[in-house]
């Protein structure tokens, strides 16, 4: 909570909230691979897909992303381009989650690779591009290349790369990306970093955006951390911290890209993962009637055996079917 304790979450109380998922995580055998758990993924990949390409304009809704995903059906009149920009995202975001594999703590490996950037940007655009590239498209700026023009400052202010610059400044974007972070720089912010910095370089002809957020969610999945979905309702406080961070402020990113991670651990992982007695923060076990609000009350009224810790109330499956139960029986009052 803020200082007063009213409010939302300060910042380091996030960051100790998602220190504290990932231990949790951890604790039940850390981030599954696809092949381990693809139920899970696939609904992480649906939320993935259609959030980040509607945060670039795209306007299917989340139903038609999951038809055209399931059954290859294109529903609605949109045009042909929205539906291929979601089957190459939703082509590099499972790219992305088959590295989510049993990862050593200390990581020989780099976290990302140039040509492993090269051939997310390829998946995301290839088949857009084949029906409809972008205005005045060069040789040579295909898919996975790099652009060869320069690009006018954006209305936010930014400018991106000279692209006589792109290479130097993409190997030294890289070197950062595959460190660690540097002493009393907490992981979120590192990461947020690392996202800014890449769309300030703004490397290709079309699709950093959703290159970058792919790119990060690599790095976050081979550091064994649940991948940081931004969803479209947040899309303006998203665009204002990358603004932001052009004046060296990375703290407003690093929070969104926190409590991203957070909601993927309670959300997906934690509530797919763990034992009927594993303890959990109350917002991983919040069901369609059973708010993180309606459950945070009920602890604190002592209705709902829990413990406080200090990044909030935690609880167990077990205790919450049992308030579900007294709940109902009571009548729901």
């Amino acid at each position: 909570m803020s200082k007063d304790g009213r409010g939302r979450p300060s910042r380091l109380s996030i960051y100790r909230a998602v220190d504290d998922g990932i231990a949790e995580l951890q604790g039940i055998g850390g981030l599954p691979g696809p092949a381990v758990a693809s139920e899970l993924w696939r609904d992480i990949w649906y939320e993935e897909t259609h959030n980040s390409t509607a945060i670039e304009g795209n306007t299917l809704i989340l139903k038609q992303v999951r038809m055209l995903l399931e059954e290859g059906r294109a529903v609605g009149d949109r045009e042909l381009r929205e539906y291929l920009e979601v089957k190459g995202y939703a082509d590099a975001a499972d790219w992305v989650y088959a590295q989510a594999n049993d990862l050593d703590a200390e990581r020989e490996e780099p976290y990302l690779l140039l040509s492993e950037l090269r051939e997310i940007h390829s998946r995301v655009v290839a088949s857009v591009w084949d029906v409809a590239p972008p205005v005045n498209f060069l040789p040579g700026e295909g898919p996975g290349s790099f652009r060869l023009h320069d690009i006018l400052p954006f209305t936010s202010g930014m400018t991106p790369a000279p692209f006589t610059d792109i290479h130097p400044r993409i190997t030294d974007w890289l070197r950062v990306a595959n460190a660690e972070p540097p002493p009393g720089v907490h992981l979120m912010e590192h990461i947020a970093r690392i996202h800014a910095e890449f769309e300030r370089i703004h490397p290709f002809r079309d699709g950093n955006g959703r290159t970058g957020r792919l790119a990060m969610n690599l790095i976050l999945v081979r550091r064994g951390y649940a991948p940081a979905i931004i969803y479209k309702r947040d899309r303006p406080r998203y665009l204002r911290a990358l603004e932001r961070t052009d004046r060296g402020e990375f703290g407003p990113l690093a929070e969104i890209t926190a409590r991203a991670v957070k909601d993927s651990l309670d959300r997906f992982l934690l509530p797919a993962l763990a034992g009927p007695h594993q303890m959990l923060p109350i917002s991983a076990l919040a069901r369609k009637n059973l708010t993180t609000l309606a459950l945070r009350r009920a602890a604190e009224k002592g209705r709902l055996q829990a413990q406080r810790r200090a990044t909030g109330w935690y609880s167990t499956k077990i205790w919450v079917d049992q308030y579900a139960r007294s709940r109902r029986s009571r009548g729901a009052r």
